[in-house]
């Protein structure tokens, strides 16, 4: 019984998974995107996250947290904080990954995924609201309004007719 652990073993022992994580995280800053199988994209996903967030911050011990994490490489950790700072992340507030299903692998029948590093800038929800161009009034409305105008069509007629019958 192991519950001193959390996540995904991924087949294999402690040392090696830790090692296969940092590899693909690493692949995936330096190619900004990588293929993988699906249960390790969604393993490293939040590793990336940490990484990224680290960036934004930009101070001193942050970067040395992204060193710690991707194994010492200073120059992959200084083109990534270059690249937040930039601003491509700047608008975003998570979700910097995107993980586009393949099928399966042909040898294993493995789930195959493609992950990558969301670039595109984040649309406001105000924007998307006013992109929306505006619905049609639900047919219920159309419907009560056009039977209130009858109505009152009828009601002058009754009375134009009471008018006649009194003269």
């Amino acid at each position: 019984m192991r519950h001193y652990k959390k996540g995904r073993k991924l087949g294999t022992d402690a040392a090696h998974t830790k090692a296969m994580k940092r590899s693909l995280v690493q692949a995936l800053f330096l190619n900004d995107r990588i293929k993988t199988i699906e249960s390790r994209a969604k393993e490293i996903r939040p590793d990336v996250d940490r990484i990224i967030t680290w960036a934004k911050k930009g101070d001193l011990h942050s970067r040395r947290l992204a060193i710690a994490a991707l194994g010492n490489d200073k120059e992959l950790v200084r083109e990534i904080f270059e690249k937040v700072a930039q601003g491509m992340f700047a608008d975003r507030q998570g979700g910097y990954t995107r993980i586009l299903k393949l099928g399966p692998r042909k040898g294993d029948n493995a789930p195959m995924v493609i992950m990558e590093l969301v670039t595109e800038p984040v649309a406001k929800k105000e924007e998307k609201a006013e992109e929306k161009a505006p619905k049609a009034a639900p047919k219920k409305v159309e419907k009560a309004e056009e039977t209130e105008a009858v109505a009152e069509a009828q009601a002058e007629e009754t009375v134009e007719a009471e008018e006649k019958k009194a003269e």
